[in-house]
């Protein structure tokens, strides 16, 4: 067995240093920029006045961010070639999205919108595998450019992890469909194009067929945005919302009609692997800038680094890392091999022990770096407040547990691993 990255990933690597050093850095560090990134930063990207929604000046800085990550070839990586991409693997991703998170807080990668210089964009995938012919020419272009999104709407307010349960109806009349019900959580649908609404069309609650997606526009009369839900981490672009007799022609359906809990169970793998290794980056930050700190910091004339108190915890968190890397890169590589839905188990093993200790390397961190950590001085408390995020959302870990143990004792089949969760 080859345990070695491939040469031409690893050269790809050093290529994206080299243009976050030579452009997004001084781009960082221009004006005053760096207010997004110091003690400043929730307040300065937050608009208070305006429902907590991310600042406009914020969020043209990651606009104009991508631009120039797409000038230089990089934002459309995991893209096929013919939508000017660079054909990039699941491995190739999750070693890139490790890369930069373990970069730290800066403009080349900020988690806490899934903004990344090499673009994250599981929609525009989707695209190619789910849309029509019609869809894609009307999306593609604009969703390969970062100008362009539409956002997901598959929680509910009474139905969370349990996507078969929804309330959200859609029911034919004449050659339209009308959808209503409610969907919580949606985010970025300030700013979405449309939103993929995920409704029942036919069977019964908990029957995992019967579900379909529908590319709903967010002008649409009867869609309404309610609330922005405040949370942990702030600014928020997570929207509760309402649809009421929304018409959509029959075009609008996202893949098969009745079967739309294929394209949650894709859009869930293909993200899940990625936020898993973002996940390892900043726990990997934080351990490493723990351990540095340590070495300079002598209270009682000593070096914490001294003290086996602080070693060994941070020891374990570092042969976690180093486990949970190789799971990552095994599991990216058979999704590569063998399909997006070949390591189902392995993602979910992934993911929430990713997220977990992400956690618990930030808390650690915090920890080494006393007062100082508690503080908005360091970057680790702001690590810890978006990463418990994923301990809940796409998926809780208590999910991502069930789907494991539904392998594990036999209730799910290995050999058709299309389920939901």
């Amino acid at each position: 067995m080859d345990f070695e990255l491939p040469a031409d990933l690893v050269e790809y690597l050093g290529e994206l240093d080299d243009f976050i050093d030579a452009e997004i850095r001084p781009l960082e560090l221009a004006d005053d920029n760096i207010r997004f990134f110091d003690h400043r930063r929730e307040d300065a990207r937050t608009d208070w006045e305006r429902g907590g929604l991310p600042n406009a000046e914020w969020e043209e800085l990651l606009a104009e961010t991508r631009r120039r990550a797409d000038a230089a070839g990089h934002l459309r990586y995991p893209f096929p070639a013919e939508y000017g991409g660079r054909d990039g693997t699941n491995l190739g991703m999750a070693v890139i999205r490790e890369h930069l998170a373990k970069r730290g807080l800066g403009l080349h990668c900020d988690l806490q919108n899934e903004h990344a210089i090499v673009g994250n964009n599981v929609g525009l995938l989707l695209m190619l595998e789910y849309g029509s012919q019609a869809q894609r020419e009307e999306w593609l272009e604009d969703l390969a450019a970062g100008r362009t999104m539409f956002a997901f709407g598959i929680t509910e307010p009474d139905h969370g992890s349990d996507a078969t349960h929804m309330e959200t109806t859609a029911v034919r009349d004449g050659g339209d469909w009308v959808i209503n019900g409610a969907k919580t959580w949606n985010t970025g649908i300030h700013v979405a194009a449309a939103d993929l609404i995920f409704a029942r069309t036919s069977g019964n609650a908990g029957d995992s067929t019967g579900i379909t997606a529908f590319l709903v526009p967010t002008d649409a009369p009867g869609f309404k945005v309610e609330e922005y839900l405040w949370t942990f981490n702030m600014p928020t672009d997570h929207a509760r919302i309402s649809l009421t007799d929304v018409r959509v022609p029959e075009s609008a359906v996202f893949g098969e009609v009745g079967r739309g809990l294929a394209v949650v169970q894709h859009f869930f793998n293909e993200n899940r692997i990625r936020q898993a290794a973002s996940s390892l980056g900043a726990a990997q930050f934080c351990i490493d800038q723990a351990v540095a700190y340590a070495k300079t910091r002598k209270p009682f004339g000593v070096p914490l680094a001294r003290n086996q108190a602080i070693q060994f915890p941070l020891v374990e968190l570092h042969t976690q890392c180093e486990m949970l890397r190789t799971l990552i890169h095994k599991t990216a590589w058979s999704m590569d091999r063998n399909g997006t839905f070949s390591a189902s188990e392995q993602v979910s093993m992934c993911n929430y022990w990713a997220n977990r200790l992400c956690c618990e390397a930030a808390d650690r961190a915090m920890q080494v770096f006393g007062g100082l950590g508690y503080s908005r001085h360091v970057p680790f408390e702001h690590i810890y407040r978006h990463h418990r995020r994923y301990r809940i959302t796409e998926g809780a870990e208590e999910i991502q547990m069930r789907r494991v143990a539904g392998y594990l004792f036999g209730f799910m089949d290995r050999a058709n691993p299309k389920g939901v969760g």
